[in-house]
């Protein structure tokens, strides 16, 4: 009677295991039978295997995912240059995708998905490339033709470029649709050698994405590089943070003010020392819409409310995770050393950085006119 008791124990151990895991299933039409699919995970710049199936005669595959973290999967075939699909799968998440090989083009393109928000969102994107690629392929074909003249050879340059533009058009149009899918943090890469001209759009995938997925790969990534392209003319990251008495405050709060967001800590002896100009200044603007959002990179609560008093930092926007150099308000704006400030506009803006001293104050001059 034990050994049963301990077989139907592990069963449902097992069970319990598999319920825990996540799954990517679907069928591949149009492949030879015994054709190898194979699934690998992005991992940084690289690509680790995963597991393989065999394909039969419908192209059926099944993989079982075991990733604690939202994991960005590719979805190939055993076949030269095939262009595989992605897979953006949460922890747990079930989902088909059906897919179609298009030898033509040497490509994969999905018909049908069920289950996942993101893979559908990932349909739209592979047809809509799919489609421009179709475009170009017969553009191609018709270009290196013989009895192609020299003045069709310059139409279809044209039509070329208009293709190229009305891709970039639907890709931002899908990722603006859907700022908060964590596909649109991949997709957005889409326009990564563009970065000036698609700023907005990699920040608005950021705001959308940066309170449920801080510490995703790809959502850093986007941190990383709008913070390391911040300058005057770009919007403001947002930051919601806690103030020492444990309610949230957010800079967006303090919009239709001029604000200078100053990145210090109790230990920094630099920081402390500008202190007096900085209270000197906010008590003589803030009556004319002048505040100031102060982001602490202390670990210790003490040491920062202390600091806040024996300062005089009267000012109510006094806020830090107590995470150091790992501060999530820093990690938005780039910050490696401190102080480090930003001055916002009304509309929440650059207007500069790294003011200190008497160039702040004659930047606070030349805003408010006195």
């Amino acid at each position: 009677m034990k050994r049963y008791i301990l077989i139907l124990t592990a069963l449902l151990w097992a069970n319990i295991g598999w319920g825990q895991k996540g799954q990517l299933q679907g069928k591949i039409t149009g492949l030879d039978e015994g054709t190898m699919i194979i699934l690998s995970e992005v991992a940084g710049n690289k690509l680790q295997p995963r597991d393989t199936v065999v394909a039969d005669s419908k192209g059926h595959y099944s993989f079982t995912l075991d990733n604690a973290n939202p994991s960005l999967y590719l979805i190939g075939v055993a076949l030269p240059q095939v262009q595989a699909v992605h897979a953006m799968m949460l922890p747990k998440e079930k989902a088909t995708m059906d897919m179609e090989f298009v030898k033509s083009l040497n490509c994969l393109k999905v018909t049908a998905v069920k289950g996942s928000a993101n893979a559908t969102m990932y349909k739209e994107f592979n047809n809509i490339n799919i489609a421009s690629i179709t475009e170009q392929k017969k553009i191609d074909d018709e270009y290196v033709l013989p009895s192609t003249t020299d003045e069709r050879k310059e139409e279809l340059a044209r039509l070329f470029m208009e293709q190229q533009v009305l891709l970039k058009q639907q890709v931002r149009n899908l990722i603006q649709s859907h700022p908060k899918e964590l596909m649109s943090a991949f997709l957005v890469t889409f326009f990564e050698n563009e970065f000036s001209t698609y700023a907005e759009l990699y920040e608005l995938v950021r705001d959308g994405l940066i309170g449920e997925y801080p510490n995703n790969d790809f959502v850093k990534h986007l941190v990383s590089k709008i913070a390391s392209s911040l300058g005057p003319g770009f919007m403001a990251p947002e930051i919601a943070m806690k103030d020492p008495d444990g309610k949230e405050r957010k800079l967006s709060d303090l919009k239709g003010q001029v604000v200078l967001i100053d990145f210090w800590a109790s230990w920094c002896k630099p920081c402390r020392a500008e202190n007096p100009n900085v209270v000197k200044l906010y008590n003589k603007y803030h009556a004319k819409g002048f505040e100031i959002f102060s982001v602490s990179m202390d670990q210790r609560r003490d040491d920062w409310v202390k600091a806040i008093m024996a300062d005089h930092l009267d000012w109510p926007n006094h806020v830090s995770d107590l995470r150091g150099w790992t501060s999530s308000g820093g990690a938005a704006y780039g910050v490696s050393s401190i102080p480090h400030t930003v001055l916002v506009d009304r509309q929440g803006r650059i207007i500069a950085k790294n003011l200190r001293g008497e160039e702040l104050s004659n930047k606070l001059r030349e805003i408010f006119g006195f």
